[in-house]
């Protein structure tokens, strides 16, 4: 079979997949968060942590449960780590630096997971347990709450009641991602990836001596760092890492993951409104981009530029023959469409236009289908600015799902998507200003600058993912991205819950013959168009200068 017919297969098979998940899952989302019903083990929690789940909210204290849960998860895991060296199940490990510790806290609970150490170099089995895993689900758990709370915006009226923060949390972790996270490490296991608490052992013989390995429990943290669009992995190669990702079938099953809840959102998203239309308007958007970006990284990759790349088959460099370019490329874009941010091989050995297209994904804003809430409600964002663009043209107020874009709607939806451009850009200028972060790169010229312009793209876009060459372990980068991770993903979630509470204040406005209709495919063609023009005119220069300058010098 040839790798370009392989890699078409498993795409094929991917979207197979993911079509008989979406309906199910969708449904049972939406149940999740319209039942009134409490489960004996949630009532336990609540109790736990003094919450009365049946208590409506306003988007102010909504809001406060956000930024106070996440205040508390970035002081725990920074002390955890930090006590490291004292705890038992070290495995022998230090206490990780101040600066490391506030990164990596900063990052796992922002949903990012990015890691600028070895991971089976400085983090024992209580870290990786006690601290990341458990962040792996909560982090992603805010993500849909959020998510939930704008959708109940556009389906309420009258009210600015969103739900209550602290039923949303819980309900997310333990009916949605605990058991299918159960169920997903064991399909890992049986693909052969390890779930052990073994101590560091040498193994084999290699040139004269030993290599040191230690144990973990992989396949867990595996299943939820994709299912929870998290992305940090237990070693520092990532998903590229056999006892992660031990063959071709594990590989497809993690894309599988990482895109299955993002892509179900959607219909959970039409149930809750009433529309299942509206649903596949959003899906359609999402699935456009999607496989736009797959078939153009495909192609990229595939492409015979030269006597290396024809004996290969492609380009190779940087990707793990089990997984091949088709399995690489399809996971690349999965991963940086997404918040995600795993890797199956290096983005930095991609070719100069395939590394520019996992930049791209990211400063979509990864809603294409996005993390687990973020990329629902980052594309509703962008659908809000659709259709205000939509009235400029013909003059009329604004409608989405029959409530009105007005100006304090709007104001929401700008900051919503300035603020991650700014940090970008800003922090990447900074970058090459001081002489110290620019020492930090391995290469010059355009794929030296793109090393830092991606840092900073996947921090602040809470993606996760690294292009390779720039050593981030330095004060600067810890500190800088840190904040960029952290300024990123809950500046933004200001501003989408206090725009759920604004819509959710209004009255219906009923639908005319000169209404929007948001659910047909001219909305959709609409949509796209306006999240491409949006993006390349944000960061159209700053990719001129890195992956576009590379790629033509090619």
């Amino acid at each position: 079979m040839s790798p370009v017919l392989s890699g078409v297969l498993q795409l094929l098979a991917l979207i197979v997949a993911l079509g008989l998940s979406y309906r199910p899952l969708g449904d049972h989302m939406a149940r999740v968060y319209s039942s009134e019903k409490h489960y004996k083990p949630e009532k336990w929690i609540y109790k736990a942590i003094g919450a009365n789940p049946s208590v409506e909210m306003r988007w102010p204290a909504y809001l406060r449960g956000v930024l106070a849960f996440s205040a508390v998860s970035v002081l725990f895991l920074y002390l955890l780590q930090r006590l490291q060296g004292s705890l038992p199940g070290s495995l022998g490990f230090a206490s990780i630096d101040p600066d490391q510790a506030f990164n990596t806290a900063a990052s796992f609970v922002a949903n990012t997971n990015w890691q600028s150490y070895y991971g089976e170099q400085a983090m024992g089995h209580v870290v990786q347990t006690g601290g990341l895993a458990v962040q792996n689900f909560v982090s992603a758990a805010v993500g849909i709450a959020v998510a939930v709370a704008l959708v109940r915006g556009f389906a309420r009226s009258r009210t600015g009641e969103l739900g209550n923060f602290w039923a949303d949390l819980v309900r997310g972790t333990v009916r949605i991602l605990l058991p299918m996270a159960v169920i997903g490490a064991l399909v890992l296991v049986a693909c052969g990836a390890i779930q052990n608490f073994a101590g560091v052992h040498e193994v084999g013989q290699f040139t004269g001596g030993t290599q040191q390995w230690n144990g973990g429990a992989v396949a867990s943290q595996e299943v939820i760092k994709e299912l929870g669009t998290n992305g940090g992995g237990y070693f520092n190669a990532n998903s590229a890492h056999p006892f992660e990702n031990p063959n071709g079938l594990s590989n497809l099953f993690e894309i599988y993951l990482i895109l299955v809840i993002p892509f179900a959102l959607t219909r959970t998203f039409g149930r809750m409104v009433g529309s299942l239309k509206q649903g596949y308007a959003i899906l359609a958007t999402m699935a456009t981009i999607w496989l736009g970006f797959t078939a153009l990284m495909m192609w990229t990759e595939f492409h015979h530029g030269g006597p290396a790349f024809d004996i290969a088959g492609g380009a190779m460099e940087g990707k793990e023959t089990r997984f091949g370019i088709g399995g690489s490329s399809i996971f690349a874009v999965a991963t940086t469409l997404t918040s995600t941010g795993a890797v199956n091989s290096f983005h930095s050995s991609f070719t100069g236009f395939g590394g520019g297209i996992t930049m791209l994904g990211m400063q979509l804003g990864e809603i294409a289908p996005g993390g687990v809430g973020s990329g629902l409600y980052g594309m509703l964002i962008m659908a809000i600015i659709a259709v205000f663009l939509a009235g400029l043209m013909v003059g009329r107020t604004p409608e989405y799902l029959g409530k009105k874009i007005g100006t304090r709607e709007i104001k929401f939806a700008a900051c919503y998507i300035l603020i991650t451009p700014a940090l970008v850009l800003g922090f990447t200028a900074a970058s090459f200003v001081l002489d110290t972060p620019a020492n930090s790169m391995t290469n010059s010229g355009a794929h030296g600058f793109s090393e830092i312009l991606y840092a900073y793209t996947s921090g602040a876009n809470n993606n996760g993912s690294a292009f390779a060459g720039l050593n981030a372990d330095t004060q600067w980068f810890n500190s800088t991205i840190g904040i960029a991770m952290l300024l990123g993903r809950f500046l933004p979630m200001v501003f989408v819950v206090a725009l759920a509470g604004s819509l959710a204040e209004q009255k219906p406005v009923p639908e005319t013959a000169g209404t929007l209709r948001t659910e047909k495919p001219l909305f959709t063609g609409l949509l796209v168009g306006t999240i491409t023009i949006v993006t390349g005119l944000t960061y159209f220069p700053a990719l001129a200068l890195g992956p576009l300058a590379e790629g033509l010098a090619a």
